[in-house]
């Protein structure tokens, strides 16, 4: 994830795009583990996070890439901190 920060200011738009979706799929992904171990706020905000990503992935690729390297920085500072409360990845979402 860093090294698609650090490269976010040399690539063009469309890549610059695509890393920002990339991001917003790794929140989502982050949000439903969440909701497994039982973190609602958490789940909520990163959901919410990764939908603003989305929906404006292509203004924020065409913007300057400073705040789009801020974006992303959130977003891989949110996952590292649930990351380390919840090193272990769910293998199963199964609700019994």
């Amino acid at each position: 994830m860093e090294e698609n920060i650090d490269i976010i200011k040399s690539v063009g738009i469309d890549e610059r795009e695509e890393i920002i979706v990339d991001f917003a799929r790794w929140l989502e992904t982050a949000s439903k583990e969440a909701l497994v171990y039982g973190e609602g706020k958490f789940a909520m905000m990163s959901a919410r996070m990764a939908e603003a990503m989305r929906v404006n992935a292509d203004e924020l690729a065409r913007d300057n890439p400073e705040k789009t390297e801020r974006v992303l920085q959130q977003a891989s500072a949110m996952m590292a901190q649930f990351k380390a409360a919840y090193p272990h990845r769910v293998i199963s979402r199964s609700v019994h």
